[in-house]
């Protein structure tokens, strides 16, 4: 393990980006890009458009030509699950489109909260929508509706105070069943990791055993979100790791496993490193034990940095092809990361470098699941362009 870290450290280290900004001349007047409207016969990978060598005309020209009579048909075979989130309805539209393409959905929609001793209340049902939920399984026979469940603002107290006692611990259980019953759920997606972990992991493996196993009891799915292995930038293992898999895969039905978010403001890079992706499951699983349990995050979304000011801010697909078209880049492909990245430059802003999945980077990464025989976890749908789901 500490060879594998330190190769992937040394490979890290070496990873400079390199991409050419093609100078335009202000006075020529440039002709709109082209956008299809209709949708293709035809899968992406037909069309010879899964490719490293793309254009950013093409890109726009065929970002939203996906094939609607292959819209069923699943080309990846391991477990796909796919988040959406209220502020991006596109991801709701996605669901329903490619339903059978999916064996989870998770909407964010859900936060539990400690209110007092053995006091819980989930929020957030306001946004639990039962007619968009019957009409994703009314197209995705089987498909599972698994809403993310945030552990909001709790304190050390509050964990302690849960993790100390068997009264508190089945209350906040109870709680979980009854509103997953109550709201026509199968189970839920647990956020606590991150939040929890410094405070007393061995009381946090604790109670999600107990969730676990009551969800189990109702017939409800616990799946978990779970940090990088490999903390990112570094060949430092993260906090959550193999000895922590080997605790909760018996008893959990899933990982959700957050491979993406490499780069910083500070350090502009790509989205999510092939090697580093590749290395983070590597050390959550040597053996190849759980991997059937374990879902590699891919991002749909991409991030744009601005060299003059240490900065960055998310890239969502529309903000994408407005970006193609203003300033019709040259992608450039970077083998290393196996990701495409362009520059641009804004008359007031100075410099950019914007990394954001392509074809080519996303249909790498499903191999890469298919080759280390794990899922995928998307974050999120709605936030990619829609011919990217022809992979699935």
């Amino acid at each position: 393990m500490k060879l594998l870290l330190s190769v992937l450290g040394l490979a890290l280290a070496c990873h400079l980006v390199h991409a050419t900004l093609s100078k335009s001349d202000a006075k020529k007047e440039k002709k709109s890009l082209l956008e299809k409207t209709q949708h293709a016969d035809r899968p992406v990978q037909e069309r010879a458009l899964v490719r490293t060598d793309i254009r950013a005309e093409d890109v726009v020209l065929e970002h939203r030509s996906y094939c609607s009579a292959q819209a069923r048909e699943r080309h990846f075979d391991g477990a796909v699950l796919g988040y959406v989130t209220p502020w991006n309805s596109h991801g709701y539209d996605i669901a329903k489109t490619f339903g059978n393409k999916f064996t989870h959905v998770s909407p964010v929609w859900l936060q539990l909260k400690r209110r007092g001793r053995e006091m819980f209340e989930v929020t957030g049902l306001h946004d639990v929508d039962q007619g968009w939920m019957r009409a994703v399984r009314k197209n995705a026979k089987g498909l599972r509706i698994v809403p993310r469940l945030l552990f909001e603002d709790w304190t050390f107290d509050d964990f302690k105070s849960v993790s100390d006692s068997e009264d508190e611990v089945e209350e906040l259980t109870k709680t979980m069943v009854q509103v997953a019953k109550t709201q026509h759920l199968d189970g839920f997606v647990v956020e606590v990791w991150s939040q929890l972990l410094s405070q007393k992991q061995a009381g946090l493996v604790h109670m999600l055993t107990h969730i676990a196993e009551a969800l189990h009891q109702a017939r409800l799915l616990a799946i978990l979100v779970i940090p990088p292995s490999v903390t990112p930038g570094t060949h430092q293992l993260g906090m959550f790791t193999n000895e922590e898999l080997e605790q909760l895969a018996p008893v959990l039905d899933g990982f959700s496993l957050m491979t993406y978010d490499y780069s910083t403001a500070q350090q502009p890079g790509p989205n999510a490193p092939l090697s580093w992706v590749r290395a983070c499951v590597q050390v959550l699983d040597p053996k190849s034990k759980w991997r059937h349990k374990i879902l590699l995050g891919l991002n749909l979304y991409g991030m744009d940095y601005s060299a003059s000011r240490d900065a960055r801010e998310p890239v969502v697909g529309t903000r994408y092809i407005q970006m193609l078209k203003e300033h019709r880049p040259q992608l450039t492909w970077d083998s290393q990361a196996a990701e495409h990245v362009f520059e641009y430059k804004k008359s007031r802003g100075g410099r950019h470098v914007v990394f954001y999945p392509t074809l080519k980077s996303v249909q790498v990464r499903l191999d890469l699941a298919r080759e280390l025989g794990v899922g995928i976890s998307i974050w999120e749908l709605g936030q990619g362009l829609d011919y990217f789901y022809d992979l699935l």
